[in-house]
């Protein structure tokens, strides 16, 4: 297997961190080889919080899936999370010299840098800027300018911008390993590579990927991200809400979430109950099954609502044509999309990896859509450098300065 072909996919989350290792195919499509992961500490909401305990679990998961794979690795695609990410829509427009008519790969590197000469926070960097359409002297939608003849060129870009320093405290955990970082990645726009496909991009799709302490985001419609962003809440606070509402421990909250739990109110018998048996330090519950459902429909509905105020701030919601996409781990919880298709009024639909292969524990597994989508990502980097434009590496800004 040539080298060259492997890509490797780091999420360093709240619960979990999961290395995912994948050839890229030909035909488009990602094999996975294998899977590693480790109970995440020192990550609290999407960051790292105790640099040495996570830098030491992302070392785990390496390892893990360097045996799981039998591949040695080098090099890794990271994806990013925290509610500092925040984005925005943006125009470039340049005009070419007068002696010259036809539009080449600089000015398309113009126009991009012309859509980021915006005022940031002092602290900010620049992550992604993501095309939509070029405009050549006034021509809407065009996909690809380079050859066309025109005088003006003007672009529109969805940019992604967060704290430089959060970002970077996640490169040099990986770097001190010592691993190479490829590129940094939102972990929402890795998870919409694999979750949709081009045709759901073009109809109008919002992806909702719920981790343990976050919530990304990322909507696309007439196949372009229009609006993206992170949430700082995740499954782990609904596992905090059931320790606290119960009078139980954190584990026996986790596992009765996720064994037990349902998004559903008014679906179980009156005075239904759960019996949890005793342990060590523990004496053991009865826990009503609809006090259990309704401490996880309240989080959940108040993630739900957070997130389409903040989605009701642009008009593009109004635009979903292919519905919404929820995946991360706690879109495993029973009734998650009826819930979402309530509250934002359209259909929705737990998703997974899409036009992978390889172990199937793990594609068919949403846990893992965001260390898989990183794969993807990879790929369209690798394979589409005329369109590079929403794929272009930027590693490199965190360290010598924005380009």
């Amino acid at each position: 297997m040539a080298s060259n072909n492997l890509i490797i996919g780091l999420e360093i989350g709240t619960s979990k961190i999961c290395v995912v290792v994948g050839e890229s195919r030909h035909d488009g499509t990602v094999k996975i080889l294998g899977v590693g992961q480790t109970p995440s500490r020192g990550v609290r909401k999407g960051e790292i919080v105790d640099f040495e305990t996570a830098m030491k679990c992302v070392h785990e998961a390496v390892v893990d899936a360097e045996q799981k794979s039998d591949v040695m690795i080098r090099s890794v695609y990271v994806a990013v999370a925290g509610s500092h990410l925040q984005s925005f829509n943006n125009r470039g427009c340049v005009m070419l010299p007068e002696d010259r008519d036809e539009i080449d790969e600089q000015d398309v590197e113009d126009v991009r840098i012309s859509a980021r000469e915006v005022s940031l926070p002092a602290q900010n960097a620049f992550l992604h800027s993501i095309i939509h359409h070029y405009h050549v002297d006034g021509q809407d939608g065009v996909l690809n300018p380079i050859g066309m003849l025109g005088q003006k060129l003007e672009a529109d870009f969805h940019i992604i911008h967060g704290v430089r320093t959060r970002i970077q405290n996640t490169i040099r955990c990986v770097k001190e390993l010592p691993l190479d970082v490829e590129d940094v990645v939102f972990g929402g726009l890795a998870s919409a590579q694999v979750v949709l496909t081009q045709h759901q991009k073009d109809l109008g799709a919002l992806v909702i990927d719920i981790g343990g302490g976050t919530t990304d985001y990322i909507l696309y419609t007439e196949g372009a991200v229009r609006q993206s962003g992170c949430l700082a809440i995740g499954g782990d606070h609904i596992t905090n809400d059931i320790s606290m509402g119960l009078r139980i421990p954190m584990a026996r909250a986790e596992k009765l979430k996720t064994d037990e739990g349902s998004c559903i109110l008014g679906n179980c018998l009156p005075g239904e109950v759960i019996s949890l048996k005793d342990d060590s330090g523990f004496a053991g519950k009865e826990i009503e099954r609809e006090t259990l459902n309704t401490i996880i429909h309240l989080r959940l509905r108040e993630t739900f609502d957070l997130l389409k105020r903040r989605l009701d701030e642009e008009p593009f919601i109004n635009y979903l044509g292919a519905g919404i996409f929820i995946t991360g781990g706690c879109s495993l919880l029973n009734g998650i999309d009826h819930l979402a298709e309530e509250i934002f009024e359209m259909p929705a639909h737990v998703a997974h990896a899409q036009t992978a292969s390889g172990v199937t524990s793990a594609v068919e597994n949403p846990q893992f859509s965001t260390a898989i989508g990183l794969i993807k990502y990879a790929q369209a980097v690798q394979t589409d450098r005329p369109r590079r434009g929403g794929f272009g590496r930027i590693f490199g800004r965190f360290f010598s300065g924005i380009r």
